[in-house]
């Protein structure tokens, strides 16, 4: 096959259809027609000899070929972009781009309203699709270009990844009030006796405050496990459990009268709150301005 015989704008359509597995929503994507977007699918299925997208039953998958071509065409991609952007300025007031962002309902709470308010303010043309994930599938996602940005907080991060700190967090207790000793105070000796809450979206039963904990030959008990951050203070209602939560959460959200925050009776290290990219975009103009846009919004 000729290098002439194919048009760059198939490429990325072909792009957004190996991501979006869906041509109604690759128009959407790209501001093109759905039959436009069938068109071009017909054309790339007789350039490539491949089906590329093959349904099965109620889902669509992707051929053998479509799976390996899906990294190297983003990387390809990325790189005309970046070729292209060191010529042409990136203006979010004119832009049509869209762009994807992973986070978990924490990063929704904290950084989302203010991420949108900018975007409708200063680029009112960008799309922003937010995708929720756990930490490793949101690497994953990364590696694979099928995300611009993973908004977490990750222990460790593969080379070809980078990484920006956006804000430090640090934990907070919640629990009834009724519930306290006589003291008023949370002691480690109570923190220990009482069950806990746990927020965790992979069901994981251990999180930063039980790796402080093992660490000192100490263990707690989690009675209840939750995948949402949101979801978590309205568990502990009138009960004798205890949250141990980054603090921003409980900073974003209405909480009943009868519970009260208090410092945890242990020393957790505060944590880093990042954005992630692969490194292929880390030339990228409009990729830069997104991630700006960001750094600021969390000062």
């Amino acid at each position: 096959m000729l290098l002439r015989t194919i048009d760059l704008n198939l490429l990325v359509v072909l792009d957004a259809l190996l991501t979006e597995k869906h041509v109604t929503r690759t128009g959407v994507r790209l501001h093109l027609s759905q039959p436009a977007i069938s068109h071009s699918l017909s054309k790339l299925r007789l350039l490539l000899n491949d089906p590329l997208l093959i349904r099965q039953g109620n889902e669509v998958v992707l051929s053998t070929l479509a799976q390996n071509l899906q990294a190297p065409l983003k990387v390809i991609l990325g790189q005309i972009e970046t070729l292209l952007g060191q010529s042409v300025d990136f203006v979010p007031g004119e832009s049509q781009r869209t762009f994807r962002v992973a986070m978990s309902d924490y990063g929704a709470a904290i950084v989302l309203p203010k991420l949108v308010e900018q975007f409708r303010e200063l680029a009112p043309g960008i799309s922003l699709v937010v995708v929720q994930d756990s930490r490793l599938g949101m690497l994953e996602q990364l590696e694979h270009g099928k995300i611009d940005l993973a908004l977490g907080v990750f222990a460790t991060l593969p080379e070809f990844l980078c990484s920006e700190v956006l804000f430090e967090e640090t934990f907070t207790c919640l629990l009834n009030r009724n519930v306290l000793p006589e003291s008023g105070v949370l002691d480690l000796d109570t923190y220990l006796q009482r069950p806990h809450v746990l927020v965790s979206m992979d069901g994981n039963t251990q999180g930063e405050v039980d790796n402080v904990l093992r660490a000192q030959g100490l263990q707690r008990h989690v009675a209840v496990n939750v995948p949402h951050w949101s979801a978590a203070p309205s568990v502990i209602g009138d009960t004798d459990l205890i949250l141990t939560v980054a603090t921003r959460t409980l900073d974003s959200l209405p909480l009943a009268d009868s519970l009260v925050r208090l410092p945890p009776p242990l020393n957790v290290a505060p944590f880093n709150y990042v954005q992630v990219w692969h490194q292929r975009f880390s030339d990228d103009p409009g990729h830069r301005w997104l991630r700006g846009v960001l750094r600021q919004i969390s000062l």
